[in-house]
């Protein structure tokens, strides 16, 4: 049975507005209220950068965008364009198609001397109001995103973007969103040929999985009016029967940006070099969220690999069931294989909560993964840890984290998306920051509350928690604040799930440094799943 006949998706959310315009309702920049230390400025974001959101519109539909601007160093948007789609278009009237290559025509931003700050897009759509973005540097580099406006809610980057990119050689990839009358992950990696491409792809559409199917295509380098890179599949020896067509945007040579252009689904993600074909050996540290047909759950830990086709029972993990967490850590065990160039199977789990098959694409970005069995949908990514991986004291950290709220404020699930700054204390052991937050469906954006806490330093595996209070009285987030467990990789990153009764969710908080021109220690932001329950679909049965 091909893909195309077995994906699903419940309807979960009521009935709901069409969407009249995503990306933007007019809002006017927020000015920062920063801490009392830290040392950004205006300067700091100064050049071009790539820009991506995922998420839930306000009326709860899946989206994405993908795009560029350039920034002068002293407040301004000189230009940009921008690639959009969301599950939604098909059912306005009349029909809008994906948004592709659309002028950005200027606009504004903030930044604080903490590394946060909002841009406000203006850009040439059928919407034409602003889109507006909350972000938090980590360097002049890079930085993590969130949607702000009262449109939609999603998460992101922002990375400087290098001239003359020119893609080559082999890259692996993770793509999710919205897709015909389902939701769909797929990971994989191609090797470019020219103008062609070849490799393999995993698909897993709502616990149905479509394993290790060939993959072709044609590769275009965008931003485009017309884009023309599409990824096709077919088990093995079989002829295409599923094709995507997406525009590329390079932030340099060794990460490319995707997003879907076509009618079927808004599909989007990244693909990283992919340098060795090899699972690393030693301690990984990983995260991953997802759903099964009844909850949302989100799982992190380190699997430990011994090079020698074992995950041995020194591997850990956390888990989050919808609110459900696990009283400690869990020890599990497993087995691993090859299963193409570039690409292992893992299964054989003893005590492993989340699934029972994966697969696993190395990457410089990090081994990507996808469950590829018939109980859910988990993904994520693990990352090699490296010696001086810990928590510093009086250092400054970025943070994003995006996931699901269980509905205690809302009475429904909503995604969630906060983009925050904390310090550490000199003294070590409490924190203090802001925090800003969007969700949606209903998005209503909350901005610059205080953020006050306690984190433990990691333990000799590297896990560490976090927990703090959001706001005070009423002016709150919607969980009122947040409790993590954390992963340390190598000083710098730190991706995490959220270990409480009110959210599932996952994230990275990374170490900032303001005067840093370049970030060669920084790796991707932690792909997260948007969780299952909360996407309407509209796009066609193929």
């Amino acid at each position: 049975m091909s893909l195309r006949n077995r994906i699903f998706l419940p309807v979960i959310l009521s009935t709901m507005g069409v969407l009249v315009g995503c990306g933007g309702n007019g809002l006017s920049i927020t000015r920062p209220t920063p801490p009392p230390t830290g040392g950004f400025s205006q300067s700091k974001l100064n050049g071009t950068y790539v820009f991506s959101a995922s998420g839930t519109d306000i009326n709860g539909f899946a989206y994405a965008m993908v795009g560029t601007f350039s920034a002068n160093g002293s407040g301004g948007i000189t230009s940009g364009v921008l690639d959009l789609n969301d599950a939604g278009f098909p059912l306005s009237n009349p029909v809008i198609s994906p948004v592709a290559n659309a002028s950005i025509t200027g606009g504004s931003y903030t930044l604080g001397v903490d590394g946060r700050g909002q841009i406000k897009l203006n850009n040439r759509t059928a919407f034409s109001s602003p889109i507006i973005l909350d972000f938090v540097l980590q360097d002049s580099t890079h930085g993590l995103v969130t949607e702000f406006d009262g449109n939609a809610s999603g998460s992101g980057s922002l990375d400087l973007q290098s001239s003359g990119s020119t893609p080559t050689g082999s890259y692996a990839f993770i793509l999710s969103g919205a897709y015909s009358s389902g939701f769909l992950v797929t990971v994989g990696d191609f090797t470019l040929n020219g103008a062609s491409m070849t490799g393999l792809q995993d698909l897993n559409s709502q616990g149905i999985p479509s394993a290790g199917e060939t993959l072709t295509g044609a590769f275009a380098l965008g931003p485009s009016s017309t884009p023309a890179t599409q990824i096709s599949s077919a088990p093995s020896g079989s002829s295409p029967n599923f094709t995507i067509t997406y525009d590329v945007i390079a932030i340099d040579a060794t990460h490319l940006k995707f997003i879907e252009m076509d009618a079927n689904g808004t599909l989007a993600g990244d693909a990283f070099a992919q340098s060795s074909t090899m699972l690393p050996t030693g301690t990984l540290a990983f995260t991953l969220i997802g759903s099964t047909s009844t909850s949302v759950t989100g799982a992190g830990g380190f699997m430990v690999t011994d090079g020698n086709g074992n995950i041995t029972n020194a591997s850990t993990e956390d888990v989050n069931d919808t609110g459900n967490v696990s009283a400690s850590f869990i020890n599990f065990s497993g087995v691993y294989a090859a299963g193409g160039t570039g690409r292992y199977t893992l299964g054989g789990f003893v005590n492993f909560i989340g699934g029972t098959e994966y697969v696993a694409y190395p990457s410089n970005g990090g081994v990507l993964l996808l469950e590829m069995d018939d109980a859910g949908m988990m993904a994520g990514a693990a990352y090699p840890q490296t010696s001086g991986a810990t928590l510093d004291a009086s250092q400054g950290y970025a943070l994003n984290q995006s996931g699901t709220n269980l509905g205690l404020a809302t009475g429904q699930p909503v995604e969630i998306d906060d983009i925050a700054e904390f310090a550490t204390a000199s003294s070590g052991g409490t924190l203090t920051g802001i925090i800003d937050e969007n969700f949606a469906p209903g998005s209503s954006p909350i901005y610059a509350l205080a953020l006050s806490g306690n984190y433990t330093t990691p333990d000799t595996t590297g896990r560490g928690q976090l927990g703090a209070n959001a706001g005070n009285g009423n002016n709150t987030t919607l969980n009122g604040g947040f409790n993590l467990t954390y992963y340390a990789v190598d000083g710098t990153t730190f991706p995490f799930i959220e270990t409480d009764n009110g959210q599932v969710t996952a994230g990275v908080f990374v170490k900032q440094n303001s005067s840093a021109s370049s970030s060669a220690a920084t790796r991707a932001h932690m792909y997260a799943l948007p969780p299952m329950v909360r996407p309407r679909i509209t796009r066609k049965q193929k």
